[in-house]
């Protein structure tokens, strides 16, 4: 299992979580974005920014073209993996792969409810085409980084329970500081 996330628009705070809960873990991590993401080291680089010492964590730069970054994610992508994303198309086809997928607040995108947060999406692009003001979301903050954190554990501690033996679990839980 891998994380992978579509850097252009995660938040710092966001980034540095996803860092730490995955070296605790040993989880490999992939940003992926068309420009470098400061505090994410790039592939093949003895040039590594101070967020991501870890051999875990590579930087994927895409060309810069229309959802370069996002079909690269998709391509990396395999069932069990976990997602960070705004993006919600891009969740709707990662959902398709069986990637567990989630927004930098926490939201949980699933089979369920992907097509409501599509259609929301569309109606409200299609209100700013039409220049009709849209209301934006707040500031990420505390509150924001903490639903987050909370939504990415649990999505970890499930991957824990599958993989590990009980007397495992109980070190690896310890370990990572949960």
């Amino acid at each position: 299992m891998k994380i992978l996330v579509d850097a252009d628009s995660c938040p710092k705070a966001a980034r540095e979580l996803v860092i730490r809960r995955a070296a605790k873990l040993s989880l490999c991590v992939v940003f992926a974005a068309n420009r470098p993401i400061p505090g994410v080291k790039r592939e093949n680089s003895s040039l590594d920014y101070a967020l991501s010492a870890a051999e875990n964590v590579i930087m994927e730069i895409c060309p810069v073209l229309d959802n370069s970054a996002d079909d690269r994610i998709v391509e990396l992508a395999e069932s069990g993996d976990i997602a960070v994303t705004r993006d919600i198309p891009l969740a709707k086809r990662l959902i398709e792969k069986n990637v567990i997928t989630l927004d930098d607040r926490g939201r949980v995108f699933t089979q369920n409810n992907i097509n409501e947060f599509l259609s929301l999406r569309n109606f409200m692009t299609g209100l700013a085409d039409n220049g009709l003001e849209i209301q934006r979301t707040a500031n990420y903050g505390r509150k924001e980084l903490k639903t987050f954190a909370d939504s990415l554990d649990k999505i970890l501690a499930r991957f824990l329970k599958r993989v590990y033996s009980p007397e495992d679990r109980f070190y690896a839980l310890n370990a990572s500081g949960y």
